[in-house]
């Protein structure tokens, strides 16, 4: 029998291949890392006092905000924050 380069299902034939990609060193499956990864980073925003928000803006806008960004080398969420504190400032000076 020949061997392949499509035929994934006879695993001896490629034992001995290195595979191209992340080494699995983790016992859980990728979906559930991530699972894990998002729940520890809520709660390490949660304790350093971080809320999160969500909205929808027209594409314009995005558009606007992420050039924004880039000009400034900030992300969109750290614009987003500045045009609010700076809202919340100037409403507090009148």
């Amino acid at each position: 029998m020949a061997k392949q380069d499509a035929d994934c299902i006879t695993l001896d034939l490629f034992a001995d291949e290195r595979r191209v990609g992340r080494p699995k060193t983790n016992p859980l499956s990728r979906e559930q890392q991530i699972r894990i990864n998002k729940r520890n980073q809520l709660r390490r925003d949660k304790s350093s006092g971080l809320k999160r928000i969500e909205l929808k803006l027209h594409h314009q806008l995005v558009q606007q905000l992420e050039e924004l960004a880039q000009l400034n080398k900030l992300s969109r969420a750290d614009v987003i924050e500045n045009i609010l504190q700076n809202y919340f400032n100037i409403q507090g000076n009148r």
